[in-house]
């Protein structure tokens, strides 16, 4: 089984996030670059069919030429090759399913694994649209895997509001995974020092076109505003708690 996962370079934000002065993207001159913890399971996952019932793991991505890095880790985990569209902007989902489609067609990959979204810009669409350019089947959020007996299915299982969802789809397909589908590996010494010497195939993809559609701004949300109010000192706040205990049904 020959399998195609789409990974992202996407920011390591542990608090509050902030964006450049253009607002066109988040300011990482205080965080690291890492991939979704979605597309870490999908890289874990396709390992894993792999070690199962053999083949190769290729993991694509699409960023500037540092997101290099981003690959050799998955190179650490079991990916057998890796690609790198290299494109020196953000350039949205719909260009990034342009691009990946001709990774996606260079080989006879029998299952195309992506994160259900990128945790920087959660557009939840990539994976769609490159399944529609592929023209196979596709399902999303999925939390389990099963290849059928025959070897030319699987069954894909999500969970929708307390409900398991099944799907049986023929391969070839396309599926977004999620994190908790499995419990990805920490990369071996071994894995580490093969991932150094690993090639890493560079492709260049130029920039958005006059009219395509393109990403003008960002917009962080504002958090929820929290208010305290002070009832009172000692034993003067006693009627007011009272009272308040009482509004909202506990007294």
């Amino acid at each position: 089984m020959d399998i195609l996962v789409c990974v992202k370079r996407v920011p390591t934000v542990g608090g509050a996030i902030t964006l450049t002065a253009d607002r066109r993207a988040i300011d990482t001159k205080m965080s690291g670059f890492t991939i979704s913890p979605h597309e870490e399971c999908a890289v874990e996952e396709a390992v894993r069919l792999v070690e199962r019932f053999g083949g190769a793991v290729t993991v694509a991505s699409l960023g500037p030429p540092e997101a290099e890095e981003q690959l050799r880790s998955c190179l650490a985990l079991g990916a057998s090759a890796a690609v790198l569209l290299e494109t020196a902007a953000e350039i949205g989902p719909i260009a990034t399913a342009d691009a990946l489609y001709s990774v996606a067609t260079s080989g006879s990959f029998d299952l195309v694994l992506l994160g259900n979204e990128a945790s920087d810009t959660g557009d939840y669409q990539v994976g769609i649209r490159l399944a529609h350019l592929l023209g196979r089947p596709v399902a999303t959020g999925i939390k389990a895997i099963v290849v059928g007996d025959d070897g030319a299915s699987l069954t894909a299982s999500r969970t929708y509001r307390g409900a398991t969802e099944a799907f049986t789809l023929p391969l070839p397909c396309v599926l977004t995974v999620k994190e908790g589908i499995n419990l990805p590996r920490y990369p071996s010494l071994p894995g580490r020092l093969r991932a150094k010497r690993a090639p890493v195939t560079r492709i260049g993809v130029p920039g958005p076109a006059a009219g395509e559609i393109r990403m003008t701004s960002l917009r962080v949300p504002e958090a929820p505003k929290k208010q305290a109010t002070v009832l009172g000192h000692s034993s003067d706040a006693v009627p007011a708690l009272v009272g308040v205990l009482t509004e909202i049904g506990v007294l």
